[in-house]
């Protein structure tokens, strides 16, 4: 008899329920959202698991590399899809939804999701906290901008990020109670910005180490932060039967859900 497990997963637990070729019910559990709970669970099923199947979130990674490395064949399944299937169900808990991811498993009736490489979410690590770093360092200082506009201290409007702090500190250091209230901001903006130089390196380095980087920057307006982007969000060219599909992450690649890395 061939067994399939169905896992419904949050942060902290995730609800288990394991069928059987015909659909019958053979095992139900709640369980910590953890690889070896899993694991030892089903090691105590006594009978052979054919797939376990869960549908594409952020414990994707975790889950699929972690039962794959436990022996366990892993499938991790389109996310609309499967919504769409227990859309249907009467009742609507983790318990049924895992009885449901369970039999979609059973019936075959499901999209596989590409399970990206560590490698690949490394990069999109890299380029999303240097994003982060960057921005929190625009916002502080429009928040300085917005706060000098109230004394009558007009700032240009361009300046660069590395000559902000040299152009703002001397005008306020001449007014004690302005520069009571905004030297924090500005000491703040300068961390986070040397923070974001030194990613800015590390992304560009692995950008000019990256031998498929280096080809796809000799096209005109292509540098290392959109070819490492994009290169993070194929990951592997062979998932694509062509490779005019590829071509439709380009312009979006920051934006792919975290399900389809």
């Amino acid at each position: 008899m061939e067994y399939f497990v169905g896992l419904d997963v949050s942060l902290r637990s995730c609800a288990l329920c394991t069928v059987d070729g015909r659909g019958k019910v053979c095992m139900e559990r709640e369980l910590p959202c953890e690889v070896d709970e899993i694991a030892n669970c089903l090691n105590a099923f006594g009978h052979p698991i054919v797939r376990i199947g869960f549908e594409a979130g952020a414990l994707s990674q975790y889950l699929f590399f972690g039962l794959q490395d436990k022996g366990f064949e892993i499938v991790c399944m389109e996310a609309r899809q499967v919504s769409a299937a227990l859309s249907a169900m009467r009742n609507k808990t983790d318990k049924t939804d895992a009885k449901g991811i369970a039999q979609i498993l059973r019936t075959g009736w499901f999209i596989p999701v590409h399970m990206k490489s560590r490698e690949a979410h490394g990069l999109r690590a890299l380029l999303s906290t240097r994003k982060a770093l960057l921005k929190k360092t625009m916002d502080l200082a429009n928040e300085v901008r917005g706060l000098l506009k109230i004394f009558g201290v007009r700032l240009p409007r361009t300046v660069k990020h590395g000559s902000f702090d040299g152009l703002v500190r001397p005008m306020i250091e001449m007014d004690e109670v302005l520069a009571h209230a905004v030297i924090p901001l500005l000491d703040a903006r300068a961390v986070l910005f040397q923070h974001y130089l030194e990613l800015d390196r590390r992304v560009k380095h692995a950008a000019s180490q990256d031998e498929v980087c280096m080809r796809m920057m000799t096209a005109p307006g292509v540098g290392p932060i959109a070819a490492l982007t994009f290169k993070a969000a194929v990951d592997s060219p062979n998932r694509f039967k062509r490779s005019r599909s590829s071509s439709a992450l380009w312009p979006h690649a920051e934006a792919i859900p975290v399900r389809r890395t």
